[in-house]
């Protein structure tokens, strides 16, 4: 089970637009007629077609975070606050995405896709409140659709030349890669193709205003809104050296915005003003992102002085984690015994310790600490991950097998997981399944080559009609998605 994709930077972001812009746009361009009459009526049926794809390159090509812990808590903020939106033409669908940048964005048919760096350049839930609350307002007036139904055909073929331009700028580590980012770190919370079809300054003042009106009635402190565009503007003129970037222009300035907004709360009712900001769970979830993906120094850093997390054991955890990742083995060995003896009961801070003994070889300890981690919490994926893996090392490949293939009920198309199983299933001489597992592996992580190599051993052992059906399933995902190598 990943914790994240490949961490593939943003020369790959933009690479991935690219592909998008050539297999939904290229068709288009390729019949004028046909094409200008298509954008004249952009329905939620091709909305969802083009956000199918999109998160498919998405989910395959970006680092995206899979940790339950992680995604549990982003995912849950989202549904607390879509609960008072409004006109959603589609179900929502969040990921989590490793990238330090402060920035989310909404991608057409209602995925949503949350940087890490709102966690960790933010000190109050509210604040990622507030900014997942502006981009559901984006879905909920169907901007984006708006936007692409309004451009010419013309513009079409700009923006694809746009985004090669963009990725090879990347490449080349040039000024316009500079641009670029920008433009994706401060657009309003908008990337990618929302950057390039740049939403109107009615839209952004819409997305505010309605995304206000969602955080407060999710129960949260309008303050958060405000904050959080207070601490993008700051970033904006650190980065900027006093500038603010380029892509702000076209839009309602900053400052403007945050007037604005602030105006707004002054006119509510004092108490809604005055809510607390239980904070608990956001703390404990940015200590987790900053250990294990922050640079080492900044996050050791940060946990001295956390008395708070001090106590609790998170920033034992938090040391732990991050002197395994610098293999200081005996440092992060005793990080991980204080933190368990502070906190001999959560779950979180043993299953990392459980993780931790595990890669390092010590099963016993592994074995105390994980099954306990899995027993606390039984919807953590991740522990129940590395407990299969435990279980099947020594030997109890039927229970792990149990194990892997309840947590692709949850995660169909983690490609770890199938590699794992498809492992566990050969080594117990289950070798259709085994093999089926691990081309499922490879189409989901976009791996051409073994993907071929393991459907044609698939082929080889179908003999009864349940697996040739099995085998026909695997046929078809791989030509659904042949399309994005």
């Amino acid at each position: 089970m990943r914790i994240t994709a490949q961490d593939t930077g943003l020369a790959r972001f933009f690479l991935c637009m690219l592909l998008i812009a050539q297999l939904i746009l290229g068709p288009l361009l390729s019949a004028q007629t046909a094409s200008a009459s298509l954008l004249g009526d952009f329905t939620v049926k091709q909305e969802k077609e083009l956000g199918e794809k999109y998160n498919t390159l998405m989910r395959a090509r970006l680092p995206i975070i899979e940790d339950p812990e992680i995604t549990r808590y982003i995912r849950g903020i989202v549904d607390d606050i879509a609960v008072h939106v409004p006109k959603l033409a589609f179900t929502l669908k969040t990921s989590v995405v490793l990238n330090h940048n402060i920035n989310a964005f909404a991608a057409p048919a209602g995925y949503v896709y949350v940087f890490t760096g709102l966690i960790t350049n933010f000190d109050h839930e509210a604040e990622l409140a507030g900014v997942i609350a502006h981009e559901l307002a984006h879905v909920s007036h169907r901007h984006l659709a708006a936007r692409i139904k309004k451009q010419q055909i013309t513009q079409l073929g700009m923006l694809a030349g746009m985004l090669a331009g963009m990725f090879m700028g990347m490449a080349a580590g040039g000024d316009n890669a500079s641009e670029a980012g920008e433009a994706m770190i401060y657009g309003s919370f908008a990337a990618g193709t929302q950057t390039m079809l740049n939403y109107s300054r009615v839209d952004e003042r819409e997305a505010d205003r309605s995304g206000m009106q969602y955080l407060v009635a999710a129960g949260y402190n309008p303050k958060g809104m405000v904050s959080a565009f207070q601490k993008i503007k700051k970033k904006a003129w650190l980065a900027g050296a006093g500038n603010l970037p380029k892509y702000l222009s076209t839009h309602p300035a900053v400052e403007e915005r945050i007037t604005y907004l602030d105006r707004s709360i002054q006119k509510m009712d004092p108490a809604v003003q005055k809510r607390p900001m239980d904070d608990t769970k956001f703390r404990r979830i940015k200590a987790l992102i900053m250990a294990r993906f922050l640079d080492p120094q900044i996050a050791l850093d940060a946990f001295s002085k956390d008395v708070q997390h001090e106590e609790q054991g998170l920033a034992d955890m938090g040391r732990g984690i991050v002197y395994a990742r610098e293999n200081k083995i005996s440092e992060a060995k005793a990080a991980f015994e204080k933190a368990v003896k502070k906190a001999p009961n959560d779950p979180l801070i043993l299953r990392e310790a459980g993780r931790f003994h595990y890669l390092k070889g010590d099963q016993d300890l592994a074995v105390k600490y994980l099954q306990k981690a899995v027993i606390l919490n039984g919807d953590d994926l991740f522990a129940l991950f590395y407990f299969a893996r435990l279980l099947d090392d020594k030997g109890e490949s039927k229970q792990a097998i149990q194990y892997f293939e309840r947590i692709l009920r949850t995660l169909p198309e983690d490609s770890e997981v199938h590699y794992y199983l498809g492992r566990t299933l050969g080594k117990s001489g289950q070798l259709f399944e085994g093999y089926t597992q691990l081309a499922y592996s490879a189409i989901y992580g976009l791996n051409k080559k073994k993907a071929k190599m393991h459907l044609k051993k698939v082929e080889s052992l179908a003999k009864t009609d349940a697996q040739k059906e099995e085998l026909k399933k695997l046929k078809e995902l791989y030509k659904k998605r042949s399309e994005f190598w």
